[in-house]
């Protein structure tokens, strides 16, 4: 039985990756992940606000984007809380290349252009078989039109790509007015995939300290259905690399990520839960799955779910949208 894929150009034994997470801090962590049989790796994000620390520019970056208020410095960990500062993520990816025969992928997380682009190519020359761009932004300032925002983001992306030579995959918000038309324009700026979606973590409130309280919750299973609606549809439209992030947990999950036209999927809270085993079961039920349907390998089905056989997609949408919600009665 046949689980290979293609990601980003790189070939993988099988569609399992696993996700931006704190697995690769630890090398017997990502060699335990390796064994039980994850096709490549993405270590944590990297941030633009930490090679400003380093590079002693966190001033400038604060007043730039807060100059609003004398606090907004306060806002962001210091230097010490970060788990891998800028030198020690590049000899972090330097052992983990050592140790796994898997590609690893780094990770950069950032909004807007600047000096921290150049460490994209200290990420190459560290080894990283290709990079994870991740355009994490909440927009909150009501002058900035949609264009603007999105423009800027496509303009990292762009220079990320012109700094290094290794495949770019940029992780994008399920947040766009039209997020076909922007997904088809971050391709154009060159990226070899997208990566379908950035969880926006939701703070919630300490009522008694009135102070808001940033929490992390883990996925589960109900997190895949966005994914699945738009792998569905953006899969037939790009010729670039697409991967799930995001609610699957069982092997049912990973079966309809692929079906929706995912290249390769990413977990990280099943194996936060459940341990590296995780990998090993999903990849079971995965096989048995394919035994029963009577499936050779995975490119046989994937994208057998998506809108290509479709004539009308936002028909389709709408009258599923219509259909849903008169199968209620009381």
């Amino acid at each position: 039985m046949n689980l290979a894929t293609t990601y980003l150009g790189l070939p993988l034994r099988n569609p399992l990756v696993v996700g931006a997470s704190p697995f690769c801090d630890n090398l017997a962590a990502a060699v335990q992940l390796e064994q039980a049989g994850a096709a490549a790796i993405v270590m944590r994000s990297l941030f633009e606000e930490q090679i400003g620390l380093e590079q002693r520019a966190l001033v400038h970056y604060t007043e730039s984007v807060a100059d609003s208020h004398s606090e907004a410095a306060s806002y962001f960990p210091r230097f010490d809380e970060y788990q891998l500062v800028p030198d020690h993520y590049l000899r972090q990816l330097e052992r983990l290349k050592a140790t796994l025969t898997i590609p690893v992928i780094a990770s950069l997380n950032g909004c807007q252009t600047g000096g921290w682009i150049d460490y994209a190519r200290r990420i190459e020359t560290a080894g990283a078989d290709a990079l994870e761009l991740n355009l994490y932004q909440l927009v909150t300032d009501p002058t900035l039109a949609p264009d603007q925002v999105e423009g800027l983001l496509i303009e990292t992306a762009r220079n990320v790509v012109n700094t290094v030579r290794i495949p770019v995959a940029v992780k994008l918000s399920p947040f766009h007015t039209s997020l076909p038309y922007f997904a088809h324009a971050v391709q154009d700026s060159g990226v070899a995939g997208l990566v379908l979606f950035n969880r926006f973590y939701q703070p919630d409130f300490n009522i008694e300290d009135l102070a808001a309280s940033p929490t992390l919750r883990l996925s589960d299973s109900g997190e895949l259905l966005l994914r699945l609606r738009w792998l569905a549809i953006l899969s037939p439209q790009l010729r670039c690399s697409l991967a799930a992030t995001g609610g699957v947990h069982t092997g049912d999950d990973l079966v309809k990520a692929l079906l929706a036209g995912a290249d390769a999927v990413q977990v990280v809270s099943v194996l936060l839960k459940n341990g590296p085993q995780a990998i090993t079961t999903l990849l079971e039920e995965l096989q048995c799955w394919m035994a029963t349907h009577e499936y050779e390998s995975v490119a046989q089905f994937r994208g057998a779910m998506n809108h290509r056989r479709c004539p009308d997609p936002a028909a389709f949408e709408r009258a599923n949208y219509l259909r849903i919600l008169q199968s209620w009665k009381i």
